[in-house]
């Protein structure tokens, strides 16, 4: 998509403020899984309580994390057939597969014992060694000093959630098409907190953890996720991926199932969902700022109102012309990077975050959250929201209903949710 460089300019700088290079696209040299994974570094069989870290992050990551089997899935019989009838020679060679597959990096970066078979390792994550290898379990090695050689900051909300969604989404470098799709490639989904607590484990959050690099609160690293997810679209709109494809634009960036779906279903929206936007409109995917409008709603309604008038304007604009597209795609940026830093560092009230899980599921009983992908981010908001307040048991039997509603997306019945949307809503204080 062609737009002026003043508009490309700013879109990137409300993009990248406070997130870091890309492990991928740093200087530094990865010097592969084997240089981390001996018995005297990160390959202990068990944790080694004694030190400040596990000391068994590799076991971890090969036995229960699935980033270790990520190069292996591009081997199985699934993965052949995508190759195929993309005209690739093997997906297990080809860039498109390997970019998020494995810590895919220019030759001349790979060290001697880097071998791109290990799949998402530590380096892809954590950023290549080759500076701070040696140095980092130093007497007087700080944790800063490990990032000013090249460690990647992940425990920084902006930093882990462009890292995260430059695979669970995608970069206008690397981009899981609507044509991979149609090959056979799974649909992505991400949610940051979710996501993040869901992974196995090979670190502790202790006194030790904060002291060198603090801690986000939980409904922090969910909100920032939101906005960052949502902030990395509006900026994939303004680039080639869009309007790649010939006539239609690139049909990933749209809501999934407002074509693949059953035709027996009705999906005729509500006020959230038609935006003023034609019934039967293939429409934007807008999941994670229509959950963030609702959170937002129940802290100021004025802030909520500027962004539902934006959203509106957004849809409006996808079935009118490009420019003014892309114009209503940098107004809702601007909009959100003003809520972006609040997000990451206020500290919420026990009565706000329990005013948030009351709101999502107010608006969920309404219909707002209709459409399969806007249904999936409200169920992960409210688990994550019910685990902060510490009362996950006392709603487990709902919060089961609500998954088993969208654990499979080809029998989502919006209605459905809905009700019981209200059953859970009813069931709070």
């Amino acid at each position: 998509m062609k737009i002026n460089s003043f508009l490309i300019i700013s879109l990137v700088i409300v993009i990248n403020v406070n997130a870091g290079t890309l492990p991928q696209y740093a200087s530094e040299k990865h010097m592969g899984v084997a240089t981390c994974s001996s018995g005297v570094c990160h390959g202990k069989s068990v944790e080694d309580k004694k030190e400040n870290v596990m000391l068994n992050e590799y076991r971890t990551w090969l036995q229960y994390d699935d980033h270790s089997g990520a190069y292996k899935t591009l081997l199985k019989p699934t993965s052949k057939k995508i190759a195929a009838k993309l005209g690739l020679k093997s997906a297990h060679t080809a860039k498109i597969c390997l970019d998020c597959h494995a810590d895919n990096i220019p030759v001349e970066k790979r060290g001697k014992k880097f071998q791109i078979s290990d799949g998402v390792a530590c380096e892809a994550c954590h950023g290549g060694a080759q500076k701070w290898l040696s140095d980092h379990k130093e007497p007087g090695a700080t944790h800063e000093k490990n990032i000013a050689l090249g460690l990647y900051p992940s425990e920084k909300p902006k930093d882990r959630a462009k890292l995260c969604l430059s695979c669970h989404l995608g970069t206008a470098n690397k981009f899981a098409t609507h044509r991979i799709m149609a090959a056979g490639h799974p649909r992505l989904s991400f949610e940051l907190e979710s996501f993040t607590q869901n992974q196995p484990a090979h670190y502790k959050v202790d006194a030790d953890y904060e002291k060198r690099k603090g801690s986000i609160r939980s409904v922090n690293m969910w909100l920032t996720g939101l906005v960052f997810k949502a902030n990395e679209q509006l900026a994939l709109l303004t680039t080639k991926q869009y309007t790649a494809h010939g006539f239609f634009p690139e049909l990933s960036f749209y809501e999934c199932h407002s074509c693949h779906r059953s035709m027996a279903v009705s999906r005729w929206p509500v006020e959230r969902n038609s935006n003023n936007v034609p019934a039967g409109t293939v429409r934007l995917d807008d999941s994670s700022l229509v959950v963030l409008i609702s959170v937002v709603d129940s802290l100021s309604t004025k802030s909520a109102s500027k962004l539902k008038t934006l959203l509106k304007d957004f849809h409006r604009s996808s079935v009118n012309n490009k420019q003014s597209l892309l114009n209503a795609a940098q107004a809702l940026q601007q909009e959100l990077q003003k809520l972006s830093s609040s997000f990451v560092k206020k500290k919420y009230s026990k009565q706000q975050k329990l005013n948030f899980r009351k709101k999502l599921l107010l608006d969920a009983s309404k219909g707002y959250f209709r459409d399969y992908s806007s249904a999936e981010q409200l169920f992960y908001a409210v688990e994550t929201l019910s685990l902060d307040l510490n009362d996950f048991n006392k709603y487990e039997a709902m919060l089961d209903k609500l998954f088993n509603a969208i654990d499979k997306e080809d029998k989502f019945y919006p209605s459905q949710f809905q009700t019981l949307a209200k059953l859970f809503l009813n069931k709070l204080p």
